[in-house]
Order: structure tokens, then C-alpha cells, then sequence
């Protein structure tokens, strides 16, 4: 009876894995199908004037140069922002946080805007950043907004990269007579950086695709100009003042051209596509590499 059992499990094993497999190979020709289809239909735009060419009221003439320079500039504000506020929320909570009400409390809370719909984070970033701190609809303010969106984000990485160290690390840490901090800084950080870097790059990749929240703050369908340019040949000779301008990005500058009748604008919008999933399959591949190499490297 316990063979027949056994042979049993084993055939459901194999059929469950099985069955795993082929939705897996599905999902991926299914991808594989859209991109094939989105390259035929914006292959013929990816040249050199595409990319250094502004929006244009005519199709041919039309390039990326605002929507990618403004996609870069926003993702610099975003990760400044995000970055250090999510990885040092992330050390607290799993390091120095005491467990508790309170720290239950925020590890909820933590857990539940990390589902939240990107349009909310638009609608706080509109009323706290621009109408109350004044910011404007301006780089500063859309860069901001993706940071609260992926902070959640930022800090269950962290969390999750730093809980994975062994307990035994810290103690023959704490052993040798380091203090907390040394512990962390010299052991807990390096061993879990992969993981960390991981979810910092996963979380832009998913910023950097985002058009609800930017398009809430008043990122521009059309713009023809760049931002003011951070370097100056005046003392200090470097400039916030692009901080400040108007912007569009990439998922906008596609939406703009989707809605528009002409069959050109789709061609644009599908070459634009194109860019922007070599950007976010870079950023993966790049979270990938690194996660790669963080593990070699560490030997328990």
C-alpha cells in the first residue's frame, strides 16, 4: 500500500512539473510573440535622429530626445531619494527596531503601500509636493513620487536580503568585541548587497515604466526643450535649477503618440516601446548579474 502511494506522488510530481513547464514556455512565447511583433512595427524608427530629435507635429520628424533625457533625470531624483531612505528604514526595522506594537505597526504598513495603486502615490504627490511644498509640476516633484512608490519596495529588499544572514555571523561578530554597527556595516551589509542591489534595480526597472503618477504631477504630453543643464561655467558651477523644469518621459511620450490617429505616431510609439523594454530588460539583467556575483563571492 505504501509502494502504490508512493508511485502515486511520484506521477503527480512529475505531471505538476510538467505542467509548470509548458505555462512557463507559453508565458515566454506569448512575450516573445508581442516583442516580435512590437520590433516589426517600430524597427524602421530606431536610428540615430530618433533619439536626438524632439516631438514633432509630424511623424517622421518625431524623436525621444526630451523623453529620454527627462526619464534619466527623473530616475536620478528617484534614487537618490529612495535609495538611502529605503536601505536605512530596511537596517532599523530588521536590526535595531525593538518587536513590538509599534514596529508590528509599521511592518503592516510597509507591507499594505507596497500594493497600493501607483495612481494614489500621484494623488499624494500632487497635494504634498506641489501644492504644499510649493515644488510645481517639475522634475523634482515626479522624481519624488516614484521614490515613495518604490520605497516600499526598497525597504521588504533590504529586509529580506539582511534576515537572510546566518545569526551565527553576528554573534562571533559581537564575539570579537564589534558593536552593532561594525557588525553591520563590516559583515550583515556585504553578505546581504546583493540581495539589497537586487531590489533597488527591480524597483527602478519598475519606476522607470510608471505614466499614472507622473501624468498626475503634470509631466508634459509635448515638450521641445531640455532641462537646464546641472553643470555651469559659473562659480559653483554646478546648477539645481533643472530640478525644477517641466518634463516628460518615456511612458508618457508613448501614450501621447498611441492616442493620436495618424499611423505614423503608432510607429513612433511602437519604436519608443522598444527602447523602453531594452531599459527595463537591462535593468533586470543587470539585478540578475549582480545577484550572481554577490553569491560567488560570499563563502559561508
Amino acid at each position: 500500500m505504501g509502494g502504490k502511494n508512493i508511485k502515486v506522488a511520484k506521477y503527480l510530481d512529475t505531471i505538476f512539473a510538467l505542467t509548470g513547464l509548458l505555462l512557463c514556455f507559453l508565458s515566454l512565447g506569448l512575450i516573445t510573440v508581442l516583442f516580435i511583433d512590437l520590433f516589426i512595427d517600430g524597427a524602421s524608427r530606431l536610428n540615430y535622429k530618433f533619439f536626438t530629435s524632439f516631438p514633432s507635429r509630424f511623424p517622421e520628424k518625431a524623436g525621444i530626445l526630451s523623453a529620454w533625457v527627462g526619464s534619466f533625470a527623473v530616475m536620478i531624483v528617484t534614487a537618490i531619494s529612495a535609495i538611502p531612505l529605503g536601505v536605512g528604514a530596511g537596517i532599523y526595522l530588521e536590526e535595531y527596531a525593538k518587536r513590538n506594537w509599534f514596529t508590528n505597526l509599521i511592518e503592516i504598513n510597509i507591507a499594505n503601500l507596497a500594493g497600493v495603486p501607483s495612481i494614489i502615490y500621484g494623488l499624494l504627490a500632487l497635494g504634498l509636493f506641489v501644492y504644499i511644498l510649493g515644488f510645481g509640476e517639475s522634475i523634482l516633484t515626479g522624481g519624488l513620487a516614484l521614490g515613495l512608490l518604490i520605497l516600499p519596495i526598497v525597504i521588504t529588499a533590504t529586509r529580506e536580503a539582511i534576515r537572510a544572514i546566518p545569526q551565527s555571523i553576528r554573534e562571533a561578530s559581537f564575539a570579537c568585541g564589534a558593536t552593532r554597527w561594525q557588525t553591520i556595516a563590516h559583515h550583515v551589509l556585504p553578505y546581504s548587497m546583493g540581495g539589497i542591489l537586487t531590489g533597488i534595480i527591480i524597483g527602478l526597472s519598475r519606476a522607470i515604466g510608471e505614466t499614472a503618477p507622473l501624468i498626475t504631477v503634470g509631466a508634459l504630453t509635448f515638450i521641445a526643450f531640455l532641462p537646464s543643464p546641472p553643470l555651469t561655467f559659473e562659480f559653483p558651477f554646478i546648477s539645481f535649477k533643472w530640478l525644477f523644469d517641466g518634463f516628460t518621459v518615456m511612458p508618457v511620450q508613448i501614450f501621447n503618440w498611441v492616442s493620436r490617429p495618424q499611423k505614423g505616431f503608432h510607429v513612433n510609439a511602437a519604436a519608443a516601446s522598444i527602447v523602453l523594454m531594452i531599459m527595463t530588460l537591462l535593468m533586470n539583467g543587470l539585478a540578475i548579474y549582480i545577484r550572481y556575483r554577490f553569491r560567488k563571492r560570499i563563502r559561508w
